[in-house]
């Protein structure tokens, strides 16, 4: 009986352990050494791939999505999703270039030309206001996170036509006499070497990383995003957690958006078709559930390099647009089979 006992025991505490497996170890870590692979295969396709120039114009691109999946990963930690952000970037984009072309004042007959300060000011408060009402329309009316974030992906994309007509703001460089240029500064401008969107959103990880292992919110968010009944009773302001998610991942997505239309020095309003996509593709990726509760800042970036290192690689090496579109779905779907094995179909229950 106590040899039962005994063995018992140590099967629970090797379960509970997880021991150590190649296996294990290739999941966990799928994100890492997929990443190495792509850029194993595409060095050795291609000589101009494995430079240092090669790598920060592609992380250069990779910001944008990686500032986009931060947001999304804030969401899906809580259980939600948010099919609005590639919206939200395009109507930021398109609000920052109209403040740019001067807004009229038609009262006063005069036409204000706000610093380029105050502009990224203005819009990122603007994508944080529409990003507090997908958070309002979920956590107090009850609307699903897939309805209400669809809805305001619609509205937004639409307000974003209606503004501009269907037409791009162009040449948004400012002007040197209004005292508003810089505005190509957050696209092309380097800091020792190193694009400055890329130290966007490496600032932007590293604040998101620590706010989720080192503060209240951070607490809050793992736990109603993995059981949100259970939260709720141990006190977690549950319905606030969830406003300011969105909220968050609106502004993420209007920085997103400035620095995608400071890129281009252009905004149009069809910018970011189908970028909620690639977000959530990074995140799942990086290893998070779904379901809520579980995944890492650390793990959505290298899922966002993963994407934006293929496809780049796949331009290099001259591989059809049509093939790059199928090589992406594919590592989606391998991403998705992963996540549902290494957490075993489990729901937020657990």
């Amino acid at each position: 009986m106590s040899d039962t006992s005994a063995t018992r025991t140590s099967t629970a505490k090797s379960a509970s352990s997880g021991g150590f497996s190649i296996g294990r170890l290739l999941l966990e870590g799928r994100a890492f050494f997929a990443l190495i692979a792509i850029i194993a295969v595409f060095s050795f396709l291609s000589p101009n791939y494995f430079t240092v120039g090669n790598f920060l114009i592609m992380a250069s691109h990779v910001a944008i999505f990686g500032i986009l999946a931060i947001g999304m990963l804030l969401v899906i930690l809580n259980g939600g999703i948010d099919l609005s952000v590639g919206s939200i970037l395009a109507l930021s984009g398109v609000i920052a270039g109209a403040l740019m072309q001067g807004v009229e004042l038609s009262t006063f007959g005069v036409i204000l030309y706000p610093p380029v300060w105050a502009v990224v000011v203005l819009t990122c408060a603007f994508g944080g206001f529409v990003g507090a009402i997908n958070g309002v329309l979920i956590a107090w009316f009850r609307v699903p996170a897939f309805v209400a974030t669809l809805g305001v992906m619609y509205v937004a994309r639409g307000v974003a036509l209606l503004m501009t007509n269907g037409l791009t703001y162009n040449n948004l460089s400012g002007r040197p006499e209004l005292g508003n240029t810089g505005w190509d500064w957050l696209g092309f401008n380097r800091l020792a070497g190193v694009p400055i969107s890329v130290l966007v959103l490496a600032a932007l990880a590293i604040l998101t990383g620590v706010m989720l292992s080192r503060s209240a919110f951070g607490r809050w968010l793992y736990a109603s995003g993995g059981n949100e009944r259970a939260a709720d009773l141990s006190g977690v302001p549950v319905k606030r957690v969830q406003i300011i998610v969105y909220t968050l991942s609106g502004v993420l997505s209007a920085i997103a958006g400035l620095v995608l239309s400071s890129q281009l020095t252009s905004a149009g309003p069809t910018a970011g078709t189908t970028y909620e996509l690639t977000a959530i593709a990074a995140v799942v990726i990086g290893g998070a559930a779904l379901t809520g509760g579980r995944g890492t800042v650390r793990g959505t970036m290298l899922g966002a390099f993963v994407i934006g290192f293929l496809s780049d690689g796949l331009v290099i090496i001259g591989v059809s647009s049509y093939w790059q579109t199928v090589f992406t779905g594919a590592v989606i779907v391998l991403a998705v089979l992963m996540n549902s094995i290494q957490y075993g179909g489990r729901g937020r229950k657990n």
